[in-house]
């Protein structure tokens, strides 16, 4: 058993299937060479056939993961050939855990095309056996097709295990993709309002010290905004990475498009860019991620698309901000996150923040398209991860 799982590499399923070849060649041997049939009906034919016998119907079985169908083919050719020359068709034993055996993992291990072809490949086979007289044979079929449908049956549910279990990872993964997200836009929240504190503080400040205001209502913005200027950062400064800059800085948005177009035209893509409206007046976080939305998008269109050619539209309205980004590529972006991103999830999210909504997809012509919609209005309705 050591050397068979040598041979096997140490895998499981090959140890198994090595384990069936050799019981199911092992009983058609003794059948073969066998007097006293202790196997049951003892193989009669030339000494070629009986030495052929167990390789055919017995060692086939070590195939019955890799190629069930090359299996079942070369069980039945042995039956068939063991017919044809010696006039009586095989019985016993050993042909019942080989038929049994094979049967299942026919059913089992192949398409159910290919497990319907091989079944189909015992029809003349128990024609033929018939045709000269064997009884026998023809009774077993029903048998072999209770194995084969349990095959089968056994095959369809571990399919199905298998698309829940792909299913459930795909969606951890979309999950942990919109957790970091969320992270990541409330790290850039941070920097702005941290920015904006930061400046109202110093504002307050300078006007008491010019003594040009009220000094007791001063004194109370300043002390107020550095308050929620320490408690902004107590509070959200824990979902700030380590290697990130830690600058009060706000982040890029529409106006640094240009730039980012200049970068992905310098890396091979050509973009077209248009921005429709006034989007000087846009709310900060809502400016932040127009940038970022297009920044996925292009990414997912340099990395996926091949050449191909880009369009973003960018339109500032009084209620809301619409984005569209296409391209005329034969690839088609997929959720997987490119480098510095996290890939359509990611970009769902940023819209929903706001209340708004994106859709991604081919487009008819070839292509891919995405299209966003953030609404503006004067609340910023954070969600519960940014509570």
């Amino acid at each position: 058993m050591q050397a068979v799982r040598r041979l096997a590499g140490g895998d499981p399923g090959m140890v198994a299937d090595a384990g069936i070849a050799i019981a199911g060649a092992g009983l058609t041997a003794v059948a073969a060479w066998d007097p006293a049939g202790l196997a049951g009906t003892t193989i009669a034919g030339p000494p070629w056939l009986r030495a052929l016998l167990p390789l055919l119907m017995g060692a086939a079985l070590a195939l019955r993961r890799r190629a069930p169908l090359l299996m079942w083919v070369g069980i039945w050719a042995g039956v068939a050939l063991q017919d044809l020359i010696t006039r009586h068709p095989p019985q016993g034993l050993g042909l019942i855990f080989v038929l049994f055996a094979g049967g299942y993992s026919l059913g089992a291990h192949a398409s159910l095309r290919r497990a319907a072809a091989g079944l189909a490949v015992t029809a003349p086979v128990m024609a033929l056996i018939s045709r000269l007289g064997g009884v026998g044979m023809g009774l077993s079929f029903i048998p072999i097709l209770a194995f084969w449908l349990a095959g089968v049956l056994v095959r369809a549910r571990r399919r199905s295990a298998a698309l829940a279990e792909r299913n459930a990872a795909l969606q951890r993964q979309a999950e942990q993709a919109a957790a970091a997200e969320r992270a990541r836009i409330a790290r850039e929240l941070h920097d702005i309002v941290a920015h904006h504190l930061s400046v109202v503080v110093l504002q307050a400040a300078g006007a008491r010290a010019s003594g040009k205001a009220a000094e007791a209502a001063l004194e109370k913005i300043e002390h107020s905004g550095r308050q929620a200027l320490a408690e902004t950062r107590r509070l959200l400064g824990v979902l700030r990475d380590t290697d990130e800059e830690t600058g009060l800085a706000p982040q890029p948005g529409i106006s640094g498009l240009d730039a980012l177009a200049g970068t992905v035209r310098a890396a091979g893509l050509p973009v077209n860019l248009v921005i429709d409206g006034d989007h000087t007046a846009l709310p900060a976080a809502v400016d932040v991620s127009v940038y970022r939305i297009v920044q996925e998008a292009l990414t997912n269109i340099l990395k996926h698309a091949g050449g191909a050619c880009a369009d973003v539209t960018i339109g500032c309205a009084d209620e809301a901000v619409t984005i569209e980004i296409t391209d005329d590529g034969t690839g088609e972006p997929g959720n997987r996150a490119p480098a510095g991103g996290h890939g359509l999830a990611g970009m769902r999210e940023r819209a929903a923040i706001f209340g708004g909504e994106l859709h991604a997809g081919p487009r008819p012509g070839g292509g891919f398209a995405v299209r966003a919609r953030l609404p503006l209005a004067d609340r910023l309705p954070l969600r519960d991860g940014l509570a």
